[in-house]
């Protein structure tokens, strides 16, 4: 069975709730490796802050890319069916016809960096909404409900999302609510199922 998506445990945790979610999201419980869950762990929050304590200035974007690699490596070695591709820069762009468009259209997943209450944040995109919205869950829960225009909160979706934005917003270059700001900082890690999303991995 699928588990439900969940929130972060602390302030600064949104980088490998958000990448155990992804797990959660595209596999069954019982096919779930725990080998994945605890490099994940043990990868995230790898960054210090400005009074040098481990952690508390979240994961960084050289972890995530670590992590698309090591997935792939796992993938390969293990005969897991997963592939993964980090993008930066002008790649992360979400529009139809995008990577992170068909990826997610296709029924992988995407951990994206943004920015909530004006700090990094991540969260995972998980749906083309018919709307034109994107689907996506944000560990770092808020009323159920509760609309903030461009974007509103969804509720009764646990295994899939939690908030619906229109990808303007995503692609805005400023720091408001679940844009992903600068080009220069912006980072998107596609997650995928190899045995399920052949229209994805046919552009590798």
């Amino acid at each position: 069975m699928k588990n439900d998506l969940i929130s972060q445990s602390s302030e600064f945790d949104c980088g490998p709730t958000t990448l155990t979610n992804a797990m959660r999201f595209l596999y069954e419980r019982e096919e779930i490796p725990p080998k994945i869950l605890k490099h994940i762990w043990f990868m995230g929050n790898d960054t210090f802050d400005d009074d040098g304590r481990l952690g508390r200035h979240g994961t960084s974007k050289a972890s995530m890319r670590y992590m698309a690699d090591w997935l792939n490596a796992y993938g390969k070695g293990f005969q897991f069916p997963i592939h993964a591709e980090f993008l930066e820069l002008e790649e992360t762009l979400i529009a139809p016809g995008s990577r992170t468009w068909v990826c997610v259209a296709a029924g992988g997943c995407a951990v994206m960096r943004c920015y909530a209450g004006g700090y990094g944040h991540y969260v995972l995109l998980t749906q083309i909404l018919p709307s034109g919205e994107i689907g996506l869950f944000d560990p770092y829960d808020e009323i159920p409900g509760e609309t903030k225009d461009p974007w509103r909160c969804v509720a009764g979706e646990p295994k899939r999302m939690n908030r619906a934005v229109h990808p303007d917003q995503l692609n805005r270059t400023d720091t408001a609510d679940y844009a992903m700001g600068a080009f220069p900082i912006r980072e998107n890690l596609l997650i995928w199922r190899t045995d399920q999303n052949k229209e994805v991995t046919a552009h590798d």
